[in-house]
Formats: C-alpha cells, sequence, structure tokens
C-alpha cells in the first residue's frame, strides 16, 4: 500500500534543517497529515505504564535445540497479513527448559514488535504456557477498547507514524518505546457507535483467523486418523536401503530411504481401500508461466486491478492453510496460462515448496509463475481436487514433501517427482467429509440486515458451517469494511455502520 497520510514537501527552510539537527534524512521532513485532531496516543489506551516486565527476554542461540516443549517466539512471528501469532519452526524454535523464562501468556494478549518488523502486532488466539517472547517484544497492558486499538495499530496510519519515528533506511531498526506516541484517531460523528462497530469487524475478523487454523488442524487430525484405523493386517518393518532400492530410485539426494519417510509412506500404501500415486490418479501438471523480463519482454507490476490485467496466485503468498495471503496483479502483452476451477496450486521450489491452494470457483484472467505448479485434475472432480489438495497439506504437515524433494525445506519438489507422492483412496463420503472443512459451497453469507447487536451473534453462525476458503474470503471482504471505516474517521467522516459484503 503506498502511503496515504504523508505530505512531502517542495522545498525545506535552513531553519527547520537547524531544528533537525542539521539531518539531511528527506524521511525527517516529510508530514503526516491526519485531518482528525481528536485522537488518544497509544500509551493511553494501557491500563498502567509499560514495565520491564511486560518486554520478553533475549536467551542466546546457545540454548536452541532441535525438541523441545518450550518454545521462543521471535518477531517474525508478528505478520502484518494476520492478527494472530504464525507459530512455525522458524518463528517458535525450541529451547532448554533450563533457559525458558515464564510468561504465563494468556488468550486475548496483544504483543508488539519494537525492533526489526517494528509496530507488528498481534493479539494471543489462546493461552501459551510453554511460550515465552523475545526481548523485540512487548506484551500490552490493555483492558478497554483493546479491539479499537489492535485495528488501528495494524492500520497503514499507524505504519507510517512508525517510519517517521524510525526511518526505514536504517540497518537495524529499534524503536525501544516510540510507538507509544503514535496518534489513535477517535470518531467525532456518532462515537461510541462507531468504537463498537470498528471493535466488532476485528473480532469478527480474528474470530475467523482462529477457526481457519482449527479447521487445517481439523483436517490434518481427520486423514491422520483415517489412515491409522484403517491398515491392513501388514506390519511396518524399518529396513535399511539396498542396492536394489537405490538402483530403482536413481538418486542419492534425498529423504525417501529414511524410516519416517517410508513410515508414513507405508500407511499410505497399506490403507485397506488402497492407494495411488499422483499422476496414476488422474491428474495431470502445467508449470506456470516464467514472468521474467527477457520472457515476457514487458510487464507493469501493481498492487491493485487494472482492466486487462492478470491476478498473481504466487506460491510464496499462499498461506500454510491453504488460502491466498494476497494477490499481485501484472500487465503485459503476453498471454499468460491462466489457471481453471478445479486447478491445485502446488509451490515446486524455495518459501512456498509445498504449499498448496485450490481454484474453487470459476477463475478469469488468473494466473501463477514458473514456480507455481498447476495440478489439474482429468477427472473434472471439485472435491476430489479438495481433497488431494488436503492430502497435500498434510503429507507436507509430516514432511514428506521435502523428503521426496531436493534440498530440503529451501529445495524443490519439481513434477518430476509427483509419481512418488502416493495418495490413499478414501471413500467418496470420507473425502466430502474432508473438503467440507476447506470449501462449503452450500452456505452464503447473509449478514446485510446485521446491526451492532446481532451481527457477531449471526456470523458466527456461518462460520460454524463453512470452511478455510470461505472464512478467509469473508474475512477480507471485512477487513475492507474495517480499512475503509478506519480512513473515515482518520479524515474526520462519519462512518456508516453496515455489515452487508458480496458473496
Amino acid at each position: 500500500m503506498n502511503n496515504s497520510y504523508i505530505k512531502v514537501p517542495e522545498s525545506i527552510s535552513f531553519k527547520s534543517i537547524e531544528e533537525k539537527d542539521f539531518t539531511l534524512s528527506s524521511s525527517q521532513y516529510m508530514d503526516l497529515i491526519m485531518p482528525n485532531k481528536n485522537f488518544k496516543f497509544v500509551r493511553d489506551f494501557l491500563s498502567r505504564p509499560l514495565k520491564r516486565s511486560d518486554l520478553g527476554a533475549e536467551i542466546g542461540s546457545i540454548n536452541y535445540i532441535s525438541k523441545s516443549p518450550f518454545r521462543f517466539l521471535r518477531t517474525k512471528a508478528l505478520q502484518p497479513h494476520t492478527y494472530l501469532p504464525e507459530i512455525t519452526s522458524e518463528t517458535a524454535i525450541p529451547v532448554t527448559p533450563k533457559a525458558f523464562i515464564k510468561q504465563n501468556l494468556k488468550a486475548g494478549d496483544l504483543l508488539i514488535s519494537k525492533d526489526s518488523n517494528i509496530g507488528e502486532v498481534i493479539i494471543l488466539d489462546k493461552d501459551y504456557p510453554n511460550l515465552m517472547t523475545s526481548g523485540a517484544i512487548y506484551r500490552l497492558p490493555v483492558t478497554e477498547n483493546k479491539y479499537y486499538l489492535l485495528a488501528f495499530i495494524k492500520h497503514q496510519i499507524f505504519r507510517e507514524q512508525i517510519d517517521f519515528m524510525v526511518p526505514k533506511g536504517a540497518t537495524i531498526r529499534h524503536a525501544k518505546t516510540m510507538f507509544l506516541d503514535c496518534k489513535i484517531p477517535l470518531p467525532n460523528k456518532n462515537s461510541k457507535e462507531t468504537v463498537k462497530y470498528i471493535e466488532l469487524l476485528t473480532q469478527a475478523i480474528i474470530n475467523k483467523e482462529i477457526l481457519i487454523k482449527e479447521r487445517h488442524h481439523k483436517i490434518l487430525e481427520t486423514i491422520e486418523s483415517e489412515l491409522i484405523q484403517n491398515q491392513k493386517k501388514n506390519s511396518f518393518k524399518f529396513e535399511y536401503p539396498n542396492i536394489n532400492e537405490l538402483k530403482e530410485q536413481g538418486r542419492l539426494d534425498t529423504g525417501l530411504y529414511n524410516q519416517e519417510f517410508k513410515k508414513w509412506n507405508h500407511l499410505v500404501k497399506n490403507y485397506k481401500h488402497g492407494s495411488k500415486d499422483l499422476l496414476s490418479r488422474g491428474f495431470d501438471w502445467s508449470r506456470g508461466t516464467s514472468l521474467e523480463k527477457n520472457f515476457i519482454k514487458t510487464r507493469i507490476d501493481s498492487d491493485t486491478y487494472h482492466k486487462g490485467f492478470y491476478e498473481l496466485v504466487l506460491p510464496t503468498n499462499i498461506s500454510q492453510y491453504g488460502y491466498v495471503d494476497k494477490s499481485t496483479y501484472i500487465g503485459t502483452p503476453t498471454e499468460l496460462k491462466t489457471i481453471s476451477q478445479g486447478d491445485i496450486i502446488f509451490g515446486g521450489e524455495g518459501f512456498g515448496k509445498g504449499r498448496t491452494y485450490v481454484v474453487v470457483e470459476n477463475s478469469n484472467n488468473v494466473a501463477t509463475n514458473y514456480h507455481g505448479i498447476r495440478i489439474i485434475n482429468k477427472n473434472n472432480n471439485l472435491t476430489e481436487s479438495i481433497f488431494i489438495r488436503c492430502f497435500l497439506a498434510f503429507w507436507r504437515a509430516k514432511g514428506m514433501i521435502d523428503f521426496i524433494g531436493v534440498g530440503g525445506s529451501g529445495g524443490h519438489c519439481a513434477p518430476s517427482y509427483f509419481h512418488l507422492i502416493e495418495t490413499p483412496l478414501f471413500n467418496d463420503f470420507k473425502q466430502n467429509e474432508i473438503a467440507k472443512l476447506y470449501y462449503n459451497a452450500e452456505i452464503k453469507y447473509k449478514t446485510s440486515n446485521c446491526n451492532n447487536d446481532n451481527f457477531l451473534q449471526t456470523d458466527s453462525k456461518y462460520n460454524q458451517q463453512v470452511g478455510i476458503y470461505q472464512l478467509d474470503k469473508t474475512a477480507k471482504k471485512l477487513k475492507e469494511k474495517l480499512d475503509k471505516a478506519i480512513d473515515n474517521i482518520v479524515n474526520d467522516k462519519p462512518v456508516k455502520i453496515t455489515f452487508d459484503i458480496e458473496n
């Protein structure tokens, strides 16, 4: 998003340079324009002043270990696209019990980063008794209007204020507690109901994000349970590879021979209703178009849609939960390969390796890049496509995509290895049960008649019936309404309290 509240002066006076201690950094001379002069500072929302005990601790990498019930949360877990912590092996590192510092982190706690990705904030979705935060993260003591404050810290107006205080050009950015001096504008018109409206939208988005994580874990649990409970009599026995197995695979750069891979692969092959590899099952593949300038010649990149542009679904923007964090757009006279309903987009390389997304609705002018492998279901069965996407997510969570591919988490899993991806032949009932956790086409979002008093109840009823795709889609629509409402407050305009969104 471009800065929308920053004014760049055409000239500066010697006096202003003198006032800035002769600093010539251009960012020091920009002005932040906020028409609404009714505001509080972030510090005014706190129930008490910040203490040293609100800040996390540094324990040193010497205390990092491969496995432990205790983990150390890094600032990387606080991301702009989500209100919740992103808990992964890279963001929450196992540490020795001796080094762990108990912080008693609770559901509803607000965590904000003071260094690195300064000003990123999240809210905890549950209690985390075995988690401690780094020395770059503060826990904010907030009791009243917590969701109002959270919504504004997530908004561009807060980000621009932080960038003023801590120039982006700094090699290492440290904000200390300067974020406490950021302004949070308050509505002047219909104040009480508007504040409530902002909080309701924020709560609704958070509720959906929590349920997305729950649906994801339910998908993984359901697949694992079905596999384990429906095995043939053959038991698994691990054996080291012999020369014939090495000749058959023709590879040494692989995890195909280790015990973990063989155990899970056995569970699929030993499933009582049988199994087939991805290609034998009736799936084909096609790489996305290379978007390098030497191939497509002319390209215009944009964060917003323009007529005739392609929408890009890139593997790096696919969430681990199976939705697209954000789309980008590209204008080019070169005809790009487009994706169709029922296609699975599979990240072939790098950070997005093994991440998957299903095109569940008719798409028009949507493309991916060379790293996005389009897995095509020749059976034209959307439920099966969704099930296979869910199984690939399960396989990735078990490390199987890394074992099959080359180069670990930063390597690649090319289509030439797809014949090694064995998939269980779950019956239609079980496939449908799993697919509905990802997408339920039968349910429509109906909140046009809602108000501040009944919206959360109506929204919650909808949430219980739908899958990850629809939870994300409606959350994004609510974020658009929230951003518009905050823009109006910043610009001292009235906020229309309405909950209707397009399905």
